[in-house]
């Protein structure tokens, strides 16, 4: 950074320095700012011309007690002479005045006190007090410039890195300009990075979790055939039941990878009646709902047209639906109702099961994550993962709360015109 830092202080120095100097050389041409030896020769002739007319008004007697007093008090070398030189009274200059007064020719003298040197260098003086002192403020803006830029170098360089801890905001000293405003979208941009990150590593460490426990099932059918061969048949059932509980996990981790990774990628949409679409979706779950004795009540008529990717709407609302299924008690209902706006369709699905405890609304969205107190079923967690990001992508809304006389409620607000980009992907 010590380039940039050099630029800004060259930059801002000559600008401080250049304008000043303008300033004097134009009083100095209009002479409103008078050199020293200017000042001083004034003086010295104020001085000389009081004196010679107290000499010619008041007398001799009088002319040296002003001179004595001005040397008592500021000595400027005032000296009355007598000078008998023929032609001398003519004599008069700078320093020196002569009268003649009652026959008697007096010089006044006042020798100059100033340096020749100082009256040289004094027109540069005021320059080169301009120059240290905007040197100083160049210095010191140039700092306060670059510091925030050496933070979010100092921060990128750390996220290059893979640092994602990083955080910079509080090293702005309580600026609050736009330079302010970016470390503060750094920030939050790194910690989404870190939160990337979080989601990925758990996702690698669950889907290998979950990946394990149908292969080591197969390993141990593996063992049992080698010792019984005869039970070839029932093995081989049930190494169909464990393929296709593998097949039914990387499909749903294919798909929420899928709406995660085409985030930024536009929907492929169509026309759909969302309705229509739920009432056969209905229709297969209640067929499915009559091996526990569950029934599905339902408040879901009229139509929806909505633009949407009818592949991903239709993933969302049975993952939902299925979901209340499977964790809703026996001999229970499960109610779904629709409430519909200009713009907005809202699902409501309402089971009648344990629920989940209420710090866990939103921990149940999460890639294999489930409540805690939930029922041990079928099922990967994958479900209301990968609705949520579904519904998102449309630029909807998924989100859950509990029942008051018990079970879980997810709502589902799906918009009639899906958003381009989905709502993390803001092109303005």
């Amino acid at each position: 950074m010590p380039r940039l830092f050099t630029k800004f202080f060259l930059i801002i120095w000559l600008a401080l320095a250049g304008s000043v100097v303008v300033i004097i050389l134009t009083l100095d041409f209009f002479e409103t700012l008078p050199s020293v030896s200017k000042l001083e020769r004034q003086k010295r002739e104020v001085i000389l011309d009081l004196t010679e007319n107290i000499l010619v008004v008041e007398g001799e007697e009088a002319a040296r007690r002003f001179a004595r007093a001005s040397g008592d008090t500021v000595a400027v070398g005032l000296a009355i002479s007598e000078n008998t030189e023929p032609g001398a009274c003519t004599d008069r200059n700078a320093e020196t005045r002569t009268v003649l007064k009652d026959g008697i020719c007096y010089r006044i003298s006042m020798p100059g006190q100033y340096s020749v040197v100082l009256d040289k260098l004094g027109p540069f003086v005021p320059g080169f007090g301009i120059l240290i002192s905007s040197a100083i403020s160049a210095a010191a803006l140039a700092l306060h410039l670059i510091r925030p830029v050496v933070h979010l170098r100092d921060g990128l360089s750390a996220l290059a890195q893979g640092r994602f801890d990083i955080r910079i905001g509080h090293k702005m000293a309580g600026r609050k300009d736009e330079v302010s405003s970016l470390a503060h979208d750094f920030d939050s941009s790194a910690a989404r990075l870190q939160d990337l990150q979080d989601t990925q590593q758990r996702l690698f460490h669950d889907v290998s979790h979950e990946l394990r426990s149908p292969l080591s099932r197969l390993q141990a059918v593996g063992g049992v055939l080698r010792q019984s061969p005869a039970k070839l048949d029932t093995m081989l059932d049930r190494m169909d039941r464990e393929i296709e509980r593998l097949d039914a996990l990387v499909g749903e981790v294919l798909t929420l990878a899928r709406l995660t990774a085409g985030s930024r990628l536009p929907l492929k949409t169509q026309t759909v009646d969302i309705i229509d679409l739920l009432n056969e979706i209905l229709g297969d779950a209640a067929f499915e709902a009559q091996a526990r004795d569950v029934s599905i009540t339902t408040n879901v008529d009229d139509s929806f047209l909505a633009e949407v990717e009818g592949e991903l709407i239709c993933r969302a609302l049975e993952n939902v639906i299925r979901n209340a299924i499977k964790y809703t008690s026996e001999h229970s209902q499960i109610t779904v109702q629709c409430e519909k706006t200009a713009d907005l369709l809202k699902v409501c699905v309402a089971d009648q099961g344990p629920g989940v405890r209420r710090g866990e609304l939103e921990r149940i969205f999460q890639p294999f994550s489930r409540g805690d107190d939930a029922l041990p079923r079928t099922g990967y967690g994958l479900g209301l993962a990968i609705a949520r990001q579904a519904i998102e992508r449309h630029g909807g809304r998924v989100y859950a709360s509990l029942a008051d006389v018990g079970g879980l409620i997810v709502i589902l607000e799906i918009p009639r015109q899906a958003a381009v980009y989905g709502p993390l992907n803001d092109r303005s």
